[in-house]
């Protein structure tokens, strides 16, 4: 568990009572149904814990129930476990919860944007209008290469999920699915069709993205605290600015799954925790990346499991090295690039001095370095760089490295911008 992400649900993981158990359980999550409540006008905790499944279902309420219950989830993990993650992401309307939960929206504001997210998606398809089906034991190729074959202008069918290399989910217009998938069955395909209220990203959604991008210019987004991978790109937000453009396209678009996933291995990712009802994503990632091991909050045994690895990754850590210590180390075996005396004296020597200093007294009260001091620490890194004449690509390196061996990376995003700027 030395590098952990988050994974969110997204429609379809809907099921009553959904949440509450954590809402009776803990107060974090109590507050946020309450919330949720409170920016909806509308008892979405009574609709969630005792409301009919299939009033439930419908997409304006599924998506502000399921981002609700999630958020909620999150709320807990952080006060039982407090890993916060390299990375995460969400899957469709998931990558609204993961953008949260990583601060770049506001709760309140989330809610009532995913419930006009699902209404506009409702409104844009006529009932009985569009239909979606998962395909599976097929190439993802030739999936793509039928439904091309398939689709005209007045009758669509595309990939929309890339869910894993077993799994394609198709969406477009009904005769157009149903055409298509009829071809995948006598390929020997296994095709199911989805239990859902409109062809979800599809080109059919661009009215429906249209009316969402003018609502979503609406809203504030803050700074990231740890990076969240969009469905469109399956890479990591590089900023804000992208929020609206992202989330606009995500909604015709399908969405980039196992990208995503194999982006969380090429970073090192080696545990997964799915926050949200059910466990879907847990699962797909067993078929996207087997070696990543999973865990889904909304399972008792998985909870117990995950906070019994936490528990020993906090002991594991307090014995370690200190990002305090780390520093001191890669500063003192730099190599130098700068022969000025007056300048090494006053970039490298006494920042490092005072530093040693520090790490004395935290060994004398035998405790762990404060954020304060290590923010410290890594000022002085920076100026024993910038005086040596490391190369940029050696410092993000080192840097990269120091976070990784002490699991501090989620501390210092905004130190590391600093860094490449």
């Amino acid at each position: 568990m030395n590098k952990l992400a988050l994974l969110f649900p997204g429609q379809g993981a809907q099921y009553v009572q959904m949440g509450k158990k954590l809402y009776e359980e803990f107060g974090a999550a109590k507050e946020v149904f309450e919330e949720a409540n409170e920016a909806l006008g509308f008892d979405l905790k009574r609709l969630c814990f005792e409301g009919d499944l299939e009033e439930l279902t419908k997409t304006e309420n599924a998506q502000p129930a399921i981002l609700t219950a999630s958020v909620a989830a999150f709320k807990v993990y952080m006060d039982q476990v407090g890993v916060l993650p390299v990375c995460a992401a969400g899957h469709s309307l998931g990558e609204y919860t993961a953008l949260t939960c990583s601060g770049a929206i506001q709760f309140g504001d989330a809610v009532k944007l995913v419930k006009q997210r699902g209404r506009f998606m409702q409104e844009a398809a006529a009932s009985g209008l569009g239909l979606m089906a998962a395909v599976g034991d097929l190439d993802i190729k030739l999936i793509e290469e039928e439904c091309r074959k398939a689709s005209s202008i007045d009758n669509i069918v595309v990939v929309s999920n890339y869910n894993s290399p077993s799994q394609t989910v198709i969406s477009g217009h009904k005769e157009a699915v149903e055409k298509v998938g009829q071809r995948f069955v006598e390929m020997g395909g296994i095709v199911t069709y989805l239990n859902v209220s409109a062809p979800f990203h599809s080109p059919i959604m661009q009215v429906a993205a249209d009316r969402l991008k003018e609502e979503l210019v609406k809203y504030k987004y803050n700074n990231f605290k740890f990076p969240v991978i969009s469905n469109f790109t399956a890479l990591p937000y590089e900023s804000t600015e992208k929020i609206v453009e992202n989330l606009t396209k995500q909604l015709v678009a399908p969405v980039q799954w196992v990208s995503s996933m194999q982006h969380l291995a090429k970073i090192g990712v080696d545990t997964v925790v799915e926050l949200g009802p059910k466990n879907i994503l847990r699962n797909l990632m067993k078929k996207n990346i087997s070696s990543i091991k999973g865990y889904a909050y909304d399972n008792s045994d998985d909870v117990e499991a995950l906070l019994k690895e936490s528990k020993k990754l906090a002991e594991d850590r307090a014995n370690g090295p200190t990002v305090v210590t780390r520093c001191m180390a890669i500063a003192v075996c730099t190599r130098n690039r700068n022969w000025n005396n007056d300048e090494y004296k006053k970039g490298v020597i006494e920042p490092y001095k005072k530093i040693e200093q520090m790490q004395e007294q935290i060994e004398e009260s035998s405790s762990r370095p404060t954020l304060e001091q290590m923010e410290a620490a890594l000022k002085m890194l920076k100026s024993v760089f910038d005086t040596k004449h490391t190369p940029i690509e050696e410092q993000i390196e080192r840097f990269n490295q120091i976070f990784d061996e002490t699991g501090t990376r989620h501390l210092f995003n905004d130190f590391k911008m600093q860094v490449m700027d």
